[in-house]
């Protein structure tokens, strides 16, 4: 399935728009936590996170090598997480990505998949050994939360893809 043409006679984005929009994204995505969801576990995905990883994997020159860090502090100011646990959590998967895209190259999308995965996993272990005791019993949710980020992960990939149509002069 291939994403719509843009239109032929629709304006481009300004080059400082095109530049801002992958940041603004991620900001967005960040501050669905703050919306009123009724729910007994926590199981809403880290949709910022989400957003991020796809930004790097299909654009990896939309986001400079130092934005996870700002972009976690954000996250950590409005999902309640101690202040600094996404910033060196996300800087480490965007870490993590780099590393592998530059030993892989050439990827499909299953396996970006499998990377983002990863990356997800990891920031939500560590997240939870963060914000919560060794004791807490959590863990079931947690695996229940990877597993919702990761199937989410492709609707995340698409929104940045059309995004990134619409951004491309």
């Amino acid at each position: 399935m291939t994403l719509p043409a843009r239109p032929a006679f629709e304006e481009p984005l300004t080059a400082r728009r095109a530049r801002l929009l992958p940041w603004t994204t991620v900001l967005a995505g960040s501050l669905v936590t703050v919306l009123p969801w009724g729910a007994t576990l926590p199981l809403l995905p880290p949709f910022g996170l989400l957003l991020m990883l796809s930004w790097r994997l299909l654009a990896p020159l939309s986001l400079r090598v130092w934005a996870p860090a700002l972009l976690g502090l954000f996250d950590d100011l409005v999902s309640g997480q101690p202040i600094g646990s996404a910033m060196l959590l996300w800087t480490l998967a965007y870490f993590l990505v780099e590393a592998i895209d530059a030993r892989s190259g050439v990827r499909d999308f299953v396996q970006s998949w499998a990377i983002a995965a990863l990356a997800i996993a990891l920031v939500l272990a560590g997240g939870r050994l963060a914000a919560t005791p060794l004791g807490a019993h959590v863990d079931s949710v947690l695996l229940i939360q990877i597993m919702v980020s990761v199937l989410l992960f492709p609707a995340a990939a698409r929104l940045v893809a059309w995004i990134d149509l619409r951004r491309a002069p």
